[in-house]
């Protein structure tokens, strides 16, 4: 038996639509692109969407629209894929690393104020394993300092903060679709805005930094006339990834469902088990459920984690903090430290969580992760 940690749910209806589109007019940017973008404003409420090759280039093209560039700084947390950070380098901006908070994980309002400075630009909180952070405090601390706020939800379609949902509260969101995300298009990302100028230069970046548009061009010299306005990227989606990314999100409801069963039967068998920690959830927000993380004693997570992979259970760790990469200790980071980011990563590992798990799988985790624990402390 082999049960990884996450895995995407593509059926009959997944291929039937792609293949429909393969075999249509269109390949790339066609109708397909459009509609998926219109599918998830309808699901998230923003008004504005644009579709994106995948979530690292959807970020890059948030760190553009936002005028991010060479002299600004960016506030993160380090416990994150790299991307959420790399998005920032690449406009030419230094990303600043506040921690996180001991419970949640999530970026922590209090250190975001304390790492503010006249050269702070912007906020990218991470929605870290689809449990929303305290936006409320975050776009406090934003409207205080003047500040944009570029929410990376690529863990949190379908969450939701104070019964809003995620995608309609900052200035931008960014989504993921990549395979263990919560829905899929195979690679691909999309950011979300209801600020119409916003909107304009995300389209405009994703093209090349080229348009058609009669209202934007400086002349025009016929139907086939085209003109670059800026020195934009070819980011764009394909329209049979994006036919996958509506069939696929016709079963988000279900998706988000069996996520949620599964976290709480892991929380459930887990309550009251001596050195595990549990996910810690906000009342104040209700979770994707990305990832289900549990933290136990650091001296025990290599060992626990290659006895569960030994034992056919395939965890792994998300993340080790940004800032310890080879890269950002070779360019200023060396001397960062977030001690809550830090205790975090020491004693964290990622169980099994997607859709198709079974009972019976997510039985076989539960009592092999009790067992190997339960022989560490005999061996105490």
């Amino acid at each position: 038996m082999q049960i990884p940690y996450g895995r995407q749910w593509i059926d009959e209806e997944d291929i039937k639509a792609v293949v429909e589109v393969l075999q249509s007019d269109y390949l790339t940017t066609g109708p397909m692109v459009r509609e998926f973008e219109d599918a998830i404003c309808e699901y998230t409420g923003a008004k504005y969407a644009v579709a994106f090759a995948n979530g690292t280039a959807a970020l890059h093209g948030a760190c553009y629209a936002a005028g991010i560039g060479v002299g600004d700084e960016v506030i993160t947390t380090p416990i994150t894929f790299a991307a959420s950070a790399n998005c920032v380098l690449y406009q030419g901006g230094t990303p600043v690393f506040a921690d996180v908070d001991a419970r949640t994980y999530n970026i922590a309002p209090e250190d975001i104020e304390r790492k503010i400075t006249e050269k702070t630009k912007a906020i990218i909180p991470v929605h870290f394993t689809g449990q929303p952070c305290e936006m409320e405090r975050i776009h406090a601390i934003a409207k205080k300092h003047n500040l944009l706020v570029i929410e990376d939800a690529a863990h949190a379609l379908g969450a939701t903060y104070k019964d809003k949902m995620i995608g309609t509260l900052s200035d931008m969101t960014v989504l993921s679709f990549h395979p263990v995300k919560h829905i899929t298009t195979g690679e691909g990302g999309m950011v979300l805005t209801n600020d119409e100028e916003l909107y304009k230069k995300l389209v405009l970046f994703h093209t090349h930094g080229i348009t058609r548009n009669p209202e934007l061009l400086t002349k025009n010299e016929g139907g086939w006339y085209y003109e670059q306005l800026e020195l934009g990227y070819n980011y764009r989606i394909t329209d049979f990834q994006c036919a996958l990314g509506i069939s696929q999100l016709k079963k988000l409801p279900m998706f988000l469902e069996k996520r949620r069963e599964i976290a709480a039967y892991y929380n459930h068998a887990f309550a009251g088990v001596p050195n595990l920690t549990v996910p810690y959830q906000s009342p104040d927000g209700d979770s994707a459920w990305h990832l289900y993380m549990i933290c136990v004693p650091a001296e025990w997570r290599k060992r626990l984690y290659d006895d569960l992979r030994a034992a056919g259970i395939l965890v792994n760790v998300h993340y080790i903090p940004v800032y310890a990469h080879p890269y950002y200790r070779k360019h200023g980071y060396a001397e960062v430290c977030c001690p809550n980011a830090e205790a975090y990563y020491n004693g964290a590992i990622s169980l099994p969580m997607y859709p198709a798990l079974s009972v019976k799988e997510q039985d076989y985790v539960i009592d092999t992760v009790k067992r190997l624990l339960r022989a560490y402390e005999a061996e105490r």
